[in-house]
């Protein structure tokens, strides 16, 4: 059986208000109803219950046993529809805080924000740029965070690995007479720092590493930084081509060789064990998840290694 046909919501609604209100008159003014309607809803809770609710005098009104019993339960249950109601309306409008670090953030997130925001219209996001100072610290919602391992405290869900290699302008490539092998890289400065783990890039194809030589240049790792400095004409930049595949489609980058390495670390996304099951938060991770998945697949790279074709 229906809710509706197993209680007179309706009716128990205006009984809680002239109860509440020890007035016909008054309960009907603040439902916005006429006193007869509201005489009328009593009438149909009485009959539902098959005894009085109100006993009804000249100057006063009085709660029945009946009545008396009804009301504290009436009163929670439309209390607590109310603060369902509250959390409801509260949930429209909330904020979703995304801490990103700055490539992530300009080059794939942004990019691709908008259809998250199609798919839970009711948010609002704010996207903060980080570059992972605070990594010791829990994020309020949700992270993107670079890393080799897991965050102890965190919920962390590995979403990628990237694979990286040497772009640069095409000019500086020019200014050399072209870059045909690996060894004419040595040519050029290099804005990347290769002292830690670009080193092996080098050293799988057989180059003298201590022959690189480095812009002064200090961008604190961020890829966006470097790829502007090698845009520009700088040097030459270890960055990854899923970030930068529109740049190396309109020519203000070239990659001349198809190796790439990785640095050990994966973007990971992670937030607070309580938040695990905060409705915005799973809408994020599912969605983030499902786009990262088809983003790459339509580039037929691997979400383990995108470098890598499928």
């Amino acid at each position: 059986m229906k809710l509706s046909r197993q209680l007179p919501l309706n009716a128990l609604r205006v009984f809680e208000a002239v109860a509440r209100l020890e007035n016909f008159t008054r309960a009907a003014e603040e439902l916005g109803m006429t006193q007869t309607a509201v005489s009328y809803q009593i009438r149909l809770l009485e009959e539902h219950l098959g005894d009085a609710v109100f006993i009804r005098k000249p100057r006063a009104l009085q709660l029945t046993e009946t009545g008396v019993q009804l009301l504290p339960k009436v009163s929670e249950a439309f209390a607590l529809l109310t603060d369902a109601m509250t959390i409801a309306r509260h949930s429209a409008g909330e904020t979703l805080e995304i801490q990103s670090p700055p490539t992530f953030a300009s080059h794939w997130l942004s990019r691709h924000l908008g259809a998250f925001q199609q798919n839970a219209p009711h948010l609002s996001v704010r996207l903060t740029r980080t570059m992972g100072y605070d990594d010791d610290k829990a994020p309020n919602d949700v992270a993107i965070r670079i890393g080799s391992k897991p965050w102890d405290g965190l919920i962390c869900h590995r979403i990628m690995t990237l694979g990286y290699t040497p772009m640069l302008h095409p000019k500086l490539a020019a200014s050399i007479g072209g870059i045909s092998k690996p060894a004419d890289l040595l040519k050029l400065p290099w804005i990347s720092d290769t002292k830690d783990v670009w080193t092996g890039w080098f050293v799988s194809l057989g180059l003298d590493v201590n022959r690189i030589r480095h812009v002064n240049l200090n961008t604190f790792g961020a890829l966006d930084l470097q790829a502007n400095a090698a845009i520009a004409g700088h040097g030459v930049a270890m960055l990854s081509p899923f970030f930068f595949s529109e740049e190396l489609s309109a020519g203000r980058l070239i990659q001349p060789f198809g190796e790439s390495i990785g640095d050990g670390k994966s973007y990971w996304l992670v937030y607070p064990q309580s938040r695990r099951n905060t409705p915005k938060v799973r809408a994020f991770r599912d969605w983030i998840e499902q786009t990262l998945v088809r983003d790459l697949a339509d580039r037929g790279l691997d979400a383990s290694h995108p470098e890598a074709p499928t």
